[in-house]
């Protein structure tokens, strides 16, 4: 992935840029929630537990796991496995 301003992309960076590429959002939030997991079980680097707020007409007519589904798609494997929480309100309005 390529720098921001010189500096090195977070993985909300990741997320919010791949969901980017592979929608249209009317609206894309995407929140490190990493903090208030501290000391639990999956936190790790301050960068583990996401919530992702994703509309797009794209997934109209999709079943709530069809929506889940092509989410983990554009984020890719390799992004999927350094997640330990990935909270997704999905909808098409």
């Amino acid at each position: 992935m390529k720098e921001q301003k010189g500096r090195k992309m977070t993985r909300a960076d990741k997320i919010y840029e791949k969901l980017s590429q592979a929608f249209t959002p009317q609206l894309l939030e995407v929140v490190n929630e990493s903090e208030q997991h501290r000391g639990h079980s999956g936190y790790s680097d301050g960068q583990s537990h996401f919530r992702v707020k994703l509309i797009t007409s794209e997934f109209a007519g999709q079943s709530r796991i069809a929506r889940h589904r092509s989410v983990h798609a554009a984020l890719g494997a390799e992004l999927v496995a350094e997640i330990h929480a990935l909270a997704l309100e999905l909808s098409e309005k």
